[in-house]
């Protein structure tokens, strides 16, 4: 089944997954989605995720904390096909003051908000996570 917007089709479905506690999700595999999901890691959001480059697929391994808590609360798409959204480095938005993170799309590759203002790089808004 061929989606519109990738992105969100990944961000969907971590959300459900998160949703019925499972403890992993098979996506489609992309740059975009790798980059993400890269840091989704880095900031602790997923624990872990694993390419299979034969399938062109990817396992990503959700995070939960002892009591089986997901580590994500939220995941939210900014920008749409049918609706780009995007800033200046001046108007990235900080996320449950500063518990989250925006995911920006710049001339510098797939970065993380903050890294972003401090490169003084702008760009599409992709998504948010807290």
């Amino acid at each position: 089944m061929s989606f519109n917007d990738p992105i969100a089709e990944l961000l969907t479905k971590i959300r459900n997954a998160k949703n019925a506690r499972l403890r992993f999700v098979d996506i489609s595999c992309s740059k975009m989605k790798k980059s993400i999901l890269g840091l989704l890691k880095q900031h602790g959001f997923v624990e872990n995720f694993l390419i299979d480059e034969g399938r062109r697929k990817m396992r990503v391994f959700l995070r939960y904390t002892k009591t089986r808590d997901s580590v994500l609360n939220g995941l939210e798409r900014r920008s749409r096909p049918s609706c780009r959204h995007y800033v200046g480095y001046r108007e990235i938005p900080r996320v449950c003051n500063g518990l989250g993170i925006v995911i920006l799309s710049t001339p510098g590759g797939v970065m993380e908000g903050e890294v972003a203002r401090k490169a003084k790089l702008g760009g599409e808004l992709l998504c948010q996570v807290w």
